[in-house]
C-alpha cells in the first residue's frame, strides 16, 4: 500500500518538474485532425454558381433542428444553381448545432460542409443566427457570383463533387486558419503535444508537411 503511494507521488513529481505545454493561443492555433467538423460553409461549382439546390434535406437530416431552408426558383435571367431550385434563404441555429455532420451526409451535392473553423463564439444569441450570406465561399477568382444570367448548364458541364467532402482542394475563406502549426513558432518538443506527426519521408505523395 505505501509503495504504490510512494510510486502515485513519483509519477505526480516527475510530470510536475517537465517543461509546460503552452499553447498561445491566438498566436499559434491548435491544428484539428482532418475530418474534424467545424463551422459550416456552402459551397459553390467552379463556374460560380451555388452548389445549393434547395431540396432541404440536410434540414430533414438534423437532428437538432438547427436548419432552416427557404428554396427559390431559378430563371435564365436570374440563375443562382444549376438545377430549377435555390436556397433563397439558408440559416443555421448555431447555438442548436451539435456537429454531428448529418447534414453533409445528406446532401446530394455536397453544398454544405463542416470545415476546420472552430471559432464561433459570440457575445449575443442573433449574431449565433448564421444566414446564407454568411455561409457561401466567395465565387473562384475571376469567376462572376451569383446570381448569374445564363441557361441551366448540362449536368456533364458540373465538375463531379469532390469524394470526399471533409477534404476540399482549395483554401476556405479566411485560410486554415487551424492547419498546421510552424515547427519554428512552438519548437520541435512541443510537436508530439499538438499533433501526433507521421513521418514525413514515409508519407504518402502529396500529404502537407508539418513544418509548412
Amino acid at each position: 500500500m505505501f509503495a504504490a503511494i510512494v510510486r502515485g507521488l513519483l509519477t505526480t513529481l516527475g510530470w510536475g518538474l517537465r517543461k509546460p505545454v503552452t499553447i498561445e493561443y491566438p498566436d499559434v492555433k491548435r491544428p484539428v485532425f482532418e475530418r474534424f467538423r467545424g463551422r459550416h460553409e456552402l459551397k459553390r461549382h467552379p463556374n460560380g454558381l451555388e452548389r445549393c439546390i434547395g431540396c432541404s434535406l440536410c434540414a430533414a437530416a438534423c437532428p437538432a433542428d438547427a436548419i432552416y431552408v427557404e428554396p427559390g426558383e431559378n430563371t435564365d435571367e436570374e440563375r443562382y444553381s444549376p438545377g430549377e431550385r435555390y436556397a433563397k434563404r439558408y440559416e443555421i441555429n448555431m447555438l442548436r448545432c451539435i456537429f454531428c455532420g448529418f447534414c453533409e451526409e445528406a446532401c446530394p451535392v455536397d453544398a454544405i460542409v463542416l470545415e476546420h473553423n472552430y471559432e464561433i463564439s459570440s457575445y449575443t444569441r442573433e449574431a449565433m443566427i448564421y444566414t446564407k450570406e454568411m455561409l457561401l465561399v466567395p465565387p473562384p477568382p475571376g469567376v462572376p457570383g451569383t446570381p448569374q444570367r445564363t441557361p441551366a448548364p448540362p449536368p456533364q458541364y458540373m465538375e463531379r463533387p469532390v469524394s470526399n467532402p471533409q477534404r476540399v482542394d482549395r483554401t476556405p475563406p479566411g485560410g486554415y486558419i487551424t492547419s498546421y502549426v510552424p515547427v519554428e513558432v512552438v519548437g520541435e518538443e512541443l510537436r508530439p503535444w499538438l499533433l501526433n506527426p507521421v513521418d514525413e519521408a514515409e508519407a504518402p505523395e502529396g500529404t502537407p508537411s508539418h513544418a509548412s
